[in-house]
């Protein structure tokens, strides 16, 4: 347990104005991501709980911003009265340090911090770099930063040598969601995440060539245009090793079509080079999912365990396309590990966070910061 300052996060949630600074977009279906699920399941649970939110949806290109983008965040930050408390969703903050630093001392700012910006693949260094310092001024100066996981926690803590005392832990929350009718063999496979570099699809592909003697079909879902020559590549990769009928991608699937590609699932694999969380594991578990994944980030904790600390899934090295291979040999050939692997999913799947929890923790964080202000 991560123990910090914000220790009020089970009282009831005050009636204050809360002002939530979010990415443009995060409500369009379209282009689902983690930090859009999260940032948009919280604030409906905020408000159900009886927080008044006035949301701020920011557009721009985050997390490179143009200068209009820029100029609309300050406009927004301008518009909350003195004294109030404002969340902000780290993909804008931490990439407009100089406009955050103009409304710290007026305004009582908390820092949702998702990934942090330098962790994302296919960055130049210089890129990187700029991403990152100013990351570490937008942090240093907020009254508080919220971390999606315990990992995350400990990269901003120790990376941007921040108080912390200041900085807590809001894990995501899943849905309750009925449990997959699992085949014997245990052959469908499913991948849902952007074919991005970080989400490792690539090393998916050469590991999945790696067992192709044995009966599987992988479906992975996920957007298709966030980096189309890393797609494009890993799609090409497929077709050369002649996995085109047994690897698919069906693009992005929300709804009741992400709803019914988990019910035919049998595990979930995410061989993501970093991972702050991994939502998809929770979803996956919700429905009594095991799930094979690399030993990355926020990853061990959403794999969390069973109530007798048996792991619901099989962790591997991440860019390791051998390891991960291995994992899925063992679970295509070991009737008695994927007995046990799904025995350990189901309770798990007890134990997992609701969204009204998550709310009630970052509520806490907000209403000790409220008192502060």
């Amino acid at each position: 347990m991560v123990t910090s300052r914000f220790t009020s996060a089970v009282r009831p949630t005050a009636a204050r104005v809360l002002h939530v600074v979010l990415p443009d977009g995060v409500d369009d279906p379209a282009t689902p991501s983690g930090g859009n699920v999260y940032d948009r399941r919280v604030c409906a649970a905020l408000t159900a709980a009886g927080r008044r939110l006035v949301p701020v949806p920011v557009g721009g290109g985050w997390p490179i911003p143009t200068q209009p983008a820029l100029d609309r965040l300050d406009a927004a930050l301008l518009a909350a009265p003195t004294g109030s408390v404002v969340l902000l969703d780290g993909i804008v903050a931490c990439a407009a340090p100089d406009v955050v630093l103009r409304h710290a001392a007026r305004l009582t700012l908390a820092v949702l911090v998702h990934l942090p910006l330098a962790d994302e693949t296919g960055l130049s260094p210089s890129v990187a770099a700029a991403l990152d310092a100013g990351e570490r001024r937008t942090l240093r100066a907020a009254s508080a930063v919220i971390a999606t996981s315990d990992a995350v926690r400990r990269e901003v803590v120790h990376h941007h040598g921040l108080d912390a005392s200041r900085v807590a832990v809001a894990p995501p929350g899943v849905d309750p969601a009925a449990v997959t009718a699992a085949t014997p063999g245990g052959t469908r496979l499913v991948c849902v995440a952007a074919v991005t570099p970080r989400k490792g699809h690539d090393v998916l592909v050469e590991a999945l060539a790696h067992v192709a003697d044995l009966s599987w079909t992988c479906a992975c879902a996920g957007p298709l245009d966030r980096d189309p020559t890393h797609a494009d590549a890993v799609r090409e990769r497929v077709r050369e090793l002649g996995l085109q009928a047994r690897i698919r991608f069906p693009g992005v699937q929300t709804g009741s079509d992400l709803a019914a590609l988990y019910a035919a699932a049998d595990l979930l694999v995410l061989a993501s080079r970093h991972e702050p969380y991994g939502m998809v594991v929770t979803e996956a578990l919700a429905r009594a999912v095991p799930v094979v994944g690399t030993h990355v980030d926020g990853v061990p904790q959403a794999l969390g365990t069973a109530p007798d600390g048996a792991l619901p899934g099989l962790l591997v090295p991440s860019d390791d396309p051998t390891s991960l291979a291995a994992a899925l040999r063992r679970w295509l050939s070991e009737p008695a590990l994927r007995r046990h692997l799904r025995t350990a999913a189901a309770g798990r799947r007890r134990r997992l966070q609701s969204w009204r929890q998550t709310a009630r923790t970052l509520a806490g964080v907000l209403d000790d910061l409220g008192q502060e202000a």
